[in-house]
């Protein structure tokens, strides 16, 4: 059952999720693995196929028929809501497209930055107990709107050695150009540094399970990652008016996603607390997915009673959830109040569920407080920036001095002199 606290019993840090945390067993695995994938290449993807997820594979890649297959399988009804929502994706995210940009108001100088699409990206998908194409599509869509030309995909195979219909679908139609049968830290590794049918990324991105992460950790640096993604958040911001049968559905929207998942609700009404306790309770019973939705009620499942809704607000900059609601009539008015969160939906009509499938904004979200400092999976997280610097000869005597000056005042005299000595003076 969901505790009821008063706010003077609110400790920020006990609220946050933890990141993934991993032990030496961990890692000493994930190093193996990585040394394994190194070494042997696709013979080790093979052989972790059939080790970690029983399937017997002869080829690390999903071919032209398994997509055919895939299309044929998925009813079209499904396809058009994956295409209808990559639209939806699209439309949002090219509005987030950078541009270059060159200065040459002074004589004789220009200046700017390049903005530089990545040339290959690499996409987690995870397997398991659930197949995401929402993932596929949220992943995939900003690189290709970024400019990247080849992007990979990466996912456990089923046991029988073939690839979800809906994740093939959903690659397809968000224009992935590789899609490959392994899952796990032997997937990072093959990402990072390549295989004889894997070609090694820029940048690895998606959330996966603790040797997932593991692996990311440990090749950042060869390449970028995205994020450390910790289990899923959500705290809704109420106040009495709310409907306690809504509120419930969308904290347990987030608590059946993982027995670690943090489900939490701001309010400033007792009243609503006591009736949300009890309609979770009820609504858990109808789940499908009860067992793990209950362990994290249980775990992570709080309801804060605030004396005001501009306190809860303040609760919530404290504790940057991954997914916040508003759950008011002018949700508007605490909009700009928000500071530290990784996507905000107002109102009584905006499920977080909108955001995972359909809305456009990216559900690729910061989480276990990092929201305080960082952002949601963008067109950004695919370019680079370059920049460029032309003076001519009289631009640069026009400056000589100044630089000079600052170099000699850090002693780098050879900084000093490669300005000097184009005017044949010494430092």
């Amino acid at each position: 059952m969901m505790k009821i606290m008063p706010v003077d019993q609110f400790d920020a840090q006990a609220f946050k999720t933890p990141p993934i945390q991993t032990g030496n067993e961990v890692e000493a695995a994930v190093d193996a693995i990585i040394a394994a994938v190194r070494q042997r290449g696709d013979a080790a993807l093979i052989d972790y196929a059939a080790r970690f997820d029983r399937a017997e594979i002869s080829s690390v890649l999903v071919s032209e028929e398994e997509i055919e297959e895939a299309f044929a399988a998925c009813d079209e009804s499904f396809l058009e809501t994956l295409r209808l929502a990559r639209e939806n994706i699209e439309a949002f995210h090219k509005r987030q497209v950078r541009q270059s940009f060159v200065v040459s108001e002074d004589a004789g100088k220009v200046m700017g930055q390049r903005v530089i699409p990545l040339r290959r990206v690499g996409l987690y998908v995870p397997g398991g107990t659930a197949s995401y194409p929402s993932s596929v599509l949220m992943n995939a869509v900003p690189p290709k709107i970024a400019g990247v030309k080849e992007i990979i995909i990466t996912t456990p195979p089923g046991r029988d050695g073939k690839v979800a219909p809906a994740i093939l679908c959903a690659a397809k139609i968000a224009g992935v150009t590789r899609i490959v049968k392994a899952g796990g830290a032997q997937a990072i590794a093959a990402l990072a540094y390549g295989t004889e049918s894997v070609p090694a990324v820029d940048k690895i991105v998606g959330p996966g399970n603790v040797y997932v992460a593991t692996a990311k950790r440990r090749v950042y640096g060869l390449v970028d990652i995205d994020m450390i993604a910790g289990p899923s958040e959500i705290l809704v911001l109420a106040d009495g008016k709310s409907n306690p049968a809504f509120v419930a559905a969308d904290l347990l929207s987030q608590a059946e996603h993982d027995q670690l998942a943090s489900a939490i609700l701001v309010t400033d009404s007792m009243e609503l607390a006591q009736k949300v306790q009890a309609e979770v309770e009820r609504q858990l019973k109808d789940l499908p997915r009860e067992e793990i939705a209950r362990a994290s009620i249980e775990k992570n499942g709080k309801i804060v009673v605030a004396h005001h809704l501009d306190q809860g607000v303040e609760i919530a900059n404290l504790i940057a959830p991954e997914h916040l609601e508003i759950c008011v009539d002018d949700p508007f008015e605490y909009l700009s109040k928000i500071e530290s969160a990784g996507s905000v939906f107002l109102g009584r009509n905006v499920p977080e569920a909108l955001g995972d499938y359909w809305a456009g904004p990216n559900h690729t979200l910061p989480t276990s407080g990092t929201a305080r400092f960082s952002s949601p999976l963008s067109v950004d997280d695919f370019v680079k920036k370059s920049q460029f610097l032309y003076y001519s000869k009289e631009a640069l005597a026009e400056a000589k001095d100044h630089v000079v000056s600052f170099a000699k005042r850090e002693g780098l005299n050879g900084h000093a002199n490669s300005i000097a000595i184009r005017f044949g003076e010494k430092v």
